[in-house]
């Protein structure tokens, strides 16, 4: 599979990432119900034989559980991956999950994460969220800090801001950015996207297929048995009525694209987040074996301008 240079760094990434974040299973504030830690580990592993170089975590995924399973995965694996993980999200004894950007709290947290992956060293480190907005600088210049000590190879941020972002460039370079980014979420195409490409900064786009909507799997059915435990049930707005059902409306002229390419919905959705120039790769989540292989197609698959335009129609 080709690859491609993520922003200032020196690695060299293929246009889709395994997604970790689904694997931290349910039991916490943005689970995605119960899941199978040999299923998790099984998906993983099919990844890496398609050819997946990289693999997107972080501990808040499932408390901890998401680094430990992926380093569970790549226990013997002769050809590792590149690991990317968070920082800025902690949580306490009774499982509540607060917010920082404290220095000692981030050193903390990665020597954390170093245990949970099992590694020397973590190839890509991210703030998750910005907040407390207040503390992104001691925050970030801690990220910093922990590359010039080699703990981390390059450092990167996630849902930040164009205003965070140029806060966060004055004080040590920003190797990549990940913000959420599909058909049926484009706010950042008016500011952030072309930031980015100005600044020379990569972009990991994350939820390209809507956190599982734009895969053609969904009915409404299947939509009103969703279990109490998976976030997308009360806290997704685009599993939201009647916004559900209009992008049900969107993935049944995906599916006309994909059945006349002989492709799977999910790898139209992926294949049109990968056209647009400033997005360096999309991150890919996927619970079963069998799921991954469905979206590997999208790394090749060009979209016509007719496709397109049909997806805008659609969209709009």
């Amino acid at each position: 599979m080709r690859t491609r240079r993520l922003g200032n760094s020196d690695l060299e990434i293929t246009p889709l990432g395994f997604g970790a974040w689904a694997i931290g299973g349910g039991d916490w504030a943005f689970g995605w119900g119960s899941q199978d830690d040999r299923d998790s580990i099984a998906t993983i592993r099919e990844a890496l034989d398609l050819g997946i170089n990289w693999i997107d975590t972080a501990p808040v995924y499932g408390l901890g559980r998401s680094e430990e399973v992926v380093a569970r995965a790549l226990e013997g694996v002769t050809r590792r991956p590149f690991v990317f993980t968070k920082c800025g999200r902690v949580w306490d004894e009774h499982r509540e999950i607060g917010k920082r950007l404290r220095a000692s709290s981030i050193r903390a947290e990665c020597e954390a994460s170093l245990r949970r992956l099992k590694v020397d060293r973590i190839d890509l480190y991210q703030i998750h969220w910005p907040e407390p907005d207040e503390d992104l600088e001691e925050g970030w210049t801690e990220c910093a800090r922990l590359k010039e000590e080699g703990k981390v190879r390059w450092i990167g941020v996630s849902n930040f801001s164009v205003a965070q972002l140029e806060r966060a460039c004055r004080i040590a370079p920003v190797t990549s950015l990940q913000p959420p980014y599909s058909m049926l979420r484009r706010d950042i195409e008016a500011e952030i996207l072309p930031t980015c490409a100005a600044r020379g900064i990569g972009v990991l786009a994350y939820s390209p297929m809507a956190s599982g909507l734009l895969t053609g799997t969904w009915t409404k059915a299947r939509h009103d048995g969703l279990p109490d435990d998976d976030w997308r049930k009360s806290k997704n707005p685009l599993f939201q009525e009647p916004r559900f059902s209009r992008n049900l409306e969107v993935v049944e002229v995906l599916r006309g694209i994909a059945t006349a390419r002989g492709v799977a919905v999910g790898a139209v959705a992926l294949a049109w987040v990968l056209a647009n120039p400033a997005v360096t790769a999309a991150i890919v989540g996927a619970r079963r074996p069998g799921q991954f292989a469905d979206h590997v197609a999208a790394a090749d698959l060009h979209l016509a301008p007719g496709e397109l335009a049909a997806i805008a129609r659609a969209v709009a």
